[in-house]
């Protein structure tokens, strides 16, 4: 077991949600879940059976979900990295996880998605074009990037390149 474990609150969708990543993330997969009961209902107010904790895992990194009512709401303070190989990766990922997200919330290759968690969704060059010792190269690339939503890895490039 990994000893840093993401946990992540949802209101009532903690069941939805995890069945929603590993669909999105093909290796995922999700453990056993527990279930309220009728003990502490005065407490916890959730319906006997409905899910509590909800372990799942996406790339070999394990997460949980929890079911804790509408206390505590995600905000772009904390966000998940999704470092992409090429382009087709970017659009598979931005198209899946921002599927009902807030398109207001969409800039810089973040987006948030249905459930309210913020994504990055950033090719792996994007870290060599932004950190290159020519800073002029490393400004057009900043600059380009500043203007995307859905980062598109040939126009940084191109920027990057001056063209």
């Amino acid at each position: 077991m990994q000893k840093i474990t993401p946990f992540l609150w949802f209101d009532n969708q903690a069941e939805e949600a995890a069945k929603f990543y590993t669909s999105v993330f093909k290796e995922g997969k999700i453990g056993t879940i527990s279930r309220y009961g009728k003990e502490g209902y005065e407490v916890h107010h959730q319906k006997e059976g409905t899910a509590l904790v909800v372990p799942f895992e996406i790339f070999g990194q394990q997460f949980q979900a929890i079911n804790g009512g509408p206390v505590f709401k995600f905000n772009e303070a904390v966000s998940f990295l999704i470092s992409c190989d090429n382009q087709a990766e970017v659009d598979y990922y931005w198209d899946k996880l921002g599927e009902g997200g807030d398109p207001r919330a969409q800039r810089c290759g973040w987006l948030k998605d249905k459930f309210g968690l913020t994504w990055q969704v950033v090719p792996k060059q994007l870290d060599a074009l932004m950190a290159d010792k020519d800073k002029a190269a490393a400004g057009r690339t900043m600059n380009a990037m500043l203007k995307m939503k859905k980062l598109d890895i040939a126009a940084l490039q191109a920027a990057h390149d001056g063209k």
